[in-house]
């Protein structure tokens, strides 16, 4: 079996941002798993407004595609912003829809992991049943696990460290199978 590749999009423009911290310490279990990883995340996903024209000549967009299209598995995490997934990786989600024409539509039958994080159990919790939605209508299939963490508490992320271990292990399973 070739060795996989996990590619995590998501997290905020802030250099300390917790969602980016959750993507990395996931994609720190994939390595340990065996995979190669991507991390996509802050400047990397931060793209002018989904336009198709002018999508084509962006050359960081067609970074993020490139490295879309070369995914096993796919890490989508979002902070929850008024309970929803933040604008910045909606824009960036916005943009798969370049990859509608490919002989693998969109994420068609990969694995997606999901993470929510939140100052807050009710704006992580309704953000990561927005990222499961999502990731059914790009065509992939969500992990069983999905991971919600409650930012506001100290050591939130260390805390969810199970979780996310659990998660990539699932991701990194489908893809063997």
């Amino acid at each position: 079996m070739k060795q996989p590749h996990i590619v995590a999009l998501g997290g905020t423009l802030r250099p300390t941002s917790g969602t980016a911290a959750a993507l990395e310490r996931a994609l720190s279990h994939a390595t340990m798993l065996g995979a190669r990883t991507t991390l996509l995340t802050g400047p990397a996903i931060d793209f002018p407004n989904y336009e198709p024209e002018a999508a084509g000549s962006n050359a960081r967009i067609q970074s993020f595609l490139r490295a879309l299209r070369d995914a096993d598995g796919i890490i989508i995490g979002s902070p929850g912003y008024h309970g929803t997934l933040s604008g910045l990786v909606k824009n960036a989600l916005d943009h798969v829809e370049m990859l509608r024409r490919d002989d693998r539509v969109y994420f068609d039958g990969m694995p997606i992991g999901l993470v929510a994080t939140a100052a807050g159990w009710q704006a992580a919790v309704a953000t990561l049943g927005t990222l499961r939605t999502v990731a059914h209508a790009l065509r992939g299939w969500p992990t069983p696990i999905g991971v919600a963490i409650n930012t506001i508490e100290d050591g939130a992320i260390e805390k969810a460290e199970p979780q996310l271990r659990l998660m990539v292990e699932q991701m990194i399973g489908f893809v063997a199978r």
